[in-house]
């Protein structure tokens, strides 16, 4: 206790730690900060977690109950799954560019489905791998003629990426107020739908995307915030030893009792010499 009344004495009166002192506080202040965002960061991951727990299972609900309107969508909606009855318009289908799956370079099939209120909502029925010989499917399997239910987990529009071009057929991001245009039909371009079930069910599509995966850096953030702590802890702790050690080499009374008492203490739980002696014959 006396060591630590000398320290603050010695901080508060020489002038010479105020410039040391006023750098801990500012380290000390960056780090809580980096130690709140990753706090945040923790909250963010458990509810987009939740909220993948939430709709991914979820029973599924007609779209028009889910979707008020064309560009109606909330990140909340996110993998909540919606019905629609319709029939697919194979004329204006698309592939967009640049998608994965396992690893593995390709395409994802966007096929705009005509409703029959005749508003259009866009169907990603899945993803084919690139071409054995081109850049382009070696087989796009048709979707199934005539009046289908197909039921969808929900994705927000990725909109258009600036700078970025595709063939005829092609395009490179799901934007879909660009399929809008292709389809020059009412269509929804606020969402799209990833494909999960169709009746009645086409031969053979598209392979089925992976599910969502979870964040698992929740922890991550967690340790790392209180790594940030802990490192605003030690600038204070390594001033108070310098402090101290400045105290000690210019004899402080106060810092000196201190080493003394710490230095009996060592002494009285330290064995004697005889008693270590016979500790050695024992053995």
């Amino acid at each position: 206790m006396h060591q630590i009344t000398a320290v603050l004495r010695a901080l508060a009166r020489d002038g010479r730690w105020r410039r040391p002192l006023a750098l801990a506080i500012a380290f000390a202040i960056g780090c809580g900060l980096l130690s709140w965002w990753q706090f945040a960061r923790r909250t963010e991951t458990a509810q987009a977690n939740a909220l993948v727990v939430a709709n991914y299972d979820a029973a599924p609900r007609p779209l028009g109950d889910v979707l008020h309107g064309l560009t109606s969508y909330r990140p909340g909606q996110q993998w909540r799954q919606v019905t629609a009855t319709g029939v697919y318009l194979v004329q204006d289908q698309l592939l967009v560019r640049d998608r994965q799956l396992g690893g593995n370079p390709g395409f994802e099939v966007l096929t705009p489905l005509r409703l029959d209120d005749g508003r259009v909502f866009v169907v990603d029925r899945g993803f084919l791998n690139v071409g054995t010989k081109q850049d382009r499917p070696d087989q796009i399997p048709s979707p199934q003629t005539g009046r289908v239910t197909v039921t969808a987990r929900l994705q927000a529009n990725e909109h258009a990426i600036p700078g970025r071009s595709a063939p005829a057929g092609e395009i490179p991001s799901i934007d879909l107020d660009a399929v809008a245009k292709e389809v020059g039909a009412p269509t929804y371009t606020g969402a799209y739908g990833l494909m999960v079930s169709e009746d009645p069910p086409a031969g053979i599509k598209p392979a089925q995307l992976a599910p969502p995966s979870f964040g698992d850096d929740e922890g991550t953030h967690l340790s790392y915030a209180i790594q940030w702590i802990l490192f605003a802890l030690l600038a204070f702790f390594g001033l108070g030893w310098s402090v101290r050690r400045s105290l000690r080499d210019a004899g402080d009374p106060d810092v000196l009792e201190a080493d003394l008492r710490a230095e009996a203490r060592r002494s009285r739980r330290a064995p004697s010499d005889e008693a270590a002696e016979d500790s050695l014959l024992d053995r």
